[in-house]
Formats: structure tokens, sequence, C-alpha cells
């Protein structure tokens, strides 16, 4: 007997999905199309930008640090406006403020095609800044958490395994645009692409909820006596299962509960230790390299296949999120890392470099995915928005503190080895971070144990 999928008591008759191919769960409809919009707005707002920092620095006469300072700006402002850009999604949804950030991003960016001073190039850039909040990872990831429970972890796969594909697409799109129109009308062109790809699909695709438009998450709810007129045969299997690591959560612990448990702190200090670490890496790996022997072609190659490698992480390690206890996964993703830098110190030559792409890029691509549903899994989906722009402040913060940082301790130990040691090091807090949050998580009902227990009951 198939299962039945049914507008919820109180939804409109008239709220239905809009078309998709029959059968498909209008939340597949969302991560297709934020996949698109990501891998755009990634590309053009975020790694592009390497692209530009030596033809302006040339053509203006700034500083590469003055240049640069105005990316860090954004970054900053990014992660301080993302705790009212949680507020707002918990409570509009998406579609608002991910249409007006994509239509804000179109001119700001035809403005810095036509800089002239540094104070304007800082302006737009904390323009860009407050864009970045609105448009890139946590918005899309709340509407993930909103839209998926049991298959959340297939969803994170898709909507960054695409994504992913942005440095790779768009760094070689920058530099080919930037050596055959010159760097402004390149700004332009981006500007077009941005415009195309992100502001329509935000506008038309979005939706807050499934219980909106009479779905429930995973496209599964249970049915209602006395209205069979709006039974849909569906065929999906429930939303949560028994043996299920990851029981559908309740509607979720407010901002201020989440602030107060251990398991937030446990769970934010991980993260930011990883962050730290893979901004020092993406800073001064080509450095490290050179000084190794590489040529430094063939060292700025090493960082774009870790790219590449982080796709395969994230396309195999995320989906076992959703068989495997995720504290556990993501605490390997850490070791993994940390793993990564001592084979980069210990082996020679291009074994070393092959080893630490390898492990470096498969715990990188999954680290991302994993904070998000692990986040989803303990704290549930109604204020996602507001924990998960707290988390996302932190982060940002270690990143902007990553390049300083690693500058400082180079000064004063003259050499890469004790800055790498120390990174490994982080890495391996982090995990024993992590796997504290998820004990934690455990003894306080944040998440299930393993063992099979009885289903908790799906919540919109």
């Amino acid at each position: 007997m198939p299962r039945v999928r049914q507008r919820p008591a109180g939804t409109p008759r008239n709220a239905r999905a809009p078309a998709s191919p029959r059968g498909v769960y209008y939340g597949w409809v969302i991560v297709a199309a934020l996949a698109v919009t990501e891998t755009t707005s990634w590309g053009v707002l975020y790694y592009a930008f390497t692209a530009f920092l030596e033809p302006m620095r040339a053509s203006l006469g700034w500083s590469r640090a003055s240049v640069a300072g105005a990316f860090s700006l954004a970054l900053l402002l990014s992660g301080v406006v993302g705790l009212p850009v949680g507020r707002w999604l918990d409570r509009h949804g998406p579609r608002l403020i991910m249409t007006a950030g994509s239509c804000a991003a179109v001119p700001l960016v035809l403005a810095w095609s036509q800089v002239t001073s540094l104070a304007a190039f800082y302006l737009i850039w904390a323009g860009l800044g407050i864009v970045m909040a609105a448009v890139l990872y946590e918005p899309a990831f709340w509407v993930v958490s909103a839209w998926f429970t049991r298959r959340r972890g297939q969803a994170l796969t898709l909507l960054t395994l695409i994504a992913g594909l942005a440095s790779v697409i768009y760094v070689p799109l920058a530099g080919w645009l930037v050596a055959v129109r010159g760097w402004r009308q390149a700004l332009v062109v981006l500007a077009v692409l941005l415009a195309a790809g992100t502001i329509p699909i935000h506008a038309f695709a979005l939706r807050r909820r499934p219980a909106d438009l009479g779905l429930a998450p995973d496209g599964v709810l249970a049915p209602v006596p006395g209205d069979p007129a709006d039974q849909v045969p569906r065929n999906d299997p429930p939303a949560s299962t028994p043996s299920s690591p990851h029981p559908s959560p309740p509607p979720g612990a407010t901002a201020r509960a989440a602030l107060r448990g251990a398991t937030f702190w446990l769970v934010t200090t991980a993260f930011v230790f990883s962050a730290f670490c893979s901004g020092v890496v993406f800073v001064y790996l080509v450095s490290y390299l050179i000084a190794r022997g590489l040529a430094p072609t063939a060292a700025a190659g090493v960082v774009g296949l870790i790219g590449l490698a982080a796709l395969p992480g994230r396309l195999v390690l995320t989906p076992l999120g959703d068989r495997l206890p995720r504290g556990r996964l993501t605490a390997g993703l850490f070791l993994a890392q940390a793993i990564a830098l001592a084979v980069l110190l210990v082996a020679p030559g291009l074994a070393g470099v092959a080893g630490f792409v390898i492990l470096f890029g498969a715990g990188y691509g999954a680290i991302t995915p994993a904070r998000a549903a692990l986040l989803a899994d303990y704290y549930g989906p109604r204020h996602y928005g507001r924990i998960n722009g707290m988390v996302a402040l932190a982060l940002n913060l270690a990143r902007a503190l990553a390049p300083v940082t690693g500058g400082l301790a180079y000064a004063l130990t003259g050499g890469y080895q004790a800055i790498l040691w120390g990174l490994a090091l982080l890495s391996v807090l982090a995990a024993l971070a992590i796997m504290l949050a998820e004990r934690r998580a455990r003894q306080t009902g944040l998440v299930a144990d393993a063992s099979p227990s009885p289903a908790l009951p799906v919540s919109s």
C-alpha cells in the first residue's frame, strides 16, 4: 500500500507546489535551483576575486594588502550580518532575502568595475559582504534543513557537489576574461552572469517550507482523516525509521537555549579550529611549496587540485552521515586533515604532496555540508537560521584572522614547519571537541542513540 501525502490541517486548499516532474518532491527542485545559484554566487562574489588582485594593483597602484583588505572586510561583515539574516530566515523564509541579495549584488559588481578610489572600493566590498550573508551557503543550508530530514545528507551532497565547481569554473573564466578584455570589462561580464544565474531562480523557485505547499520534509506526511480528496499516493519511505541514527528532530531549540548548552560551544569551537586551519593553508600553501622547491605554477596547481579532491569527499562522505553517527564521521574529517598535514611535512617529494591533496581535499570538501547537517540534527529546523548564523559569525572571524595570524607566526618562527604542525594539532583538537559534542548531545537528548528506538514524529 503506497504511503499518502496530504495537505496538513490549516493549509489552504489552493496551496500547491509549482509545476515539477510527476512524482518528484519539490524539495529536490529547490536544491537543484540553489545548486545553480550557489555556483554562480560563490564563483563571482568569492572565488573570482583572486583573478583581479594583481590587475587592480598594477592598474590603480594600490598595494596587495590594500586590495586584499577589502575582501577581509567583506568576510567580517558577512559574519556579523549573518545573525539578522538568520532571524529573517526563521521568520520569513529565503525567497525575498535571497532575491534582494542577488539584485543588490549586480550593481555592486558593476560599481566595482568602475572604481577609482580606495575608499569607494572598500564601501563596495562592505556592501558585497552584506550580500554574501544573504546569498551564499548559510541561507541555502537553511532551505535544506527546512525541506529535508532523513534525506538531508543527500540534499547537501547534491548542493555542495555542484556548487563546489564554482572555483573550478569561475577562477579560470575570470582570468581569461581579464586577459582578453581587461579587468573592468571582465567584471561587467561577470555581473551579467550573476544577474542571469541568480535573480530569476531565487525569485521564482524558492519557497519557505514544505508545509506551505501541502508537503512535509522528504515528501512524506502521515494521512489526515476526513479529507480523502486531497490524498495523493506516494511511494517515498517514511521520513525516519527505528534504526536511523538521525530520527526526525523535534521543531527545535531556540537560539537562547542553544547558547546555554555546552554542545553548541563544543561544535562551534571544532569548526572554528577547522576554518582557521583551512584559512592559513589556502593563504600560505603556495609559498610553502615554493620554499620546498616546487615551481610557482606547480604550487598554484596544487591548490586547484585540492578543490577537485574536495568533490569526491562530498560525494562519498556526506551521504554517510545519514547512515552513521554524524558527529563521529565529522571528527574523522578533522582527523583526515591532521593526517594530511603530517604527511605533507614528513613524506618527501611529490608523494607527500599527493597524499596531502587527497586527504586534505576529501576532508575539506565534506566539512561544510557536515556542519550544516550536524546543526540541523542537533537543533531542528525552527530556529536553524539564528543558530547557524551564530556559528557562521565565529567561522568568518576565524577565516579573517587566519592570514594575519599565519603571517605573525611565520615572522616569529622563520618558517612554515612549526605553523603546519600547529595546524595539525588544532585539527586533532577539533576532532576531540566534536566527539565531546556528540556525547553531550546524546546525554541531553539533542540526538538519539544509534540503537533502535521509537521513531519521532515528522516535524514541518
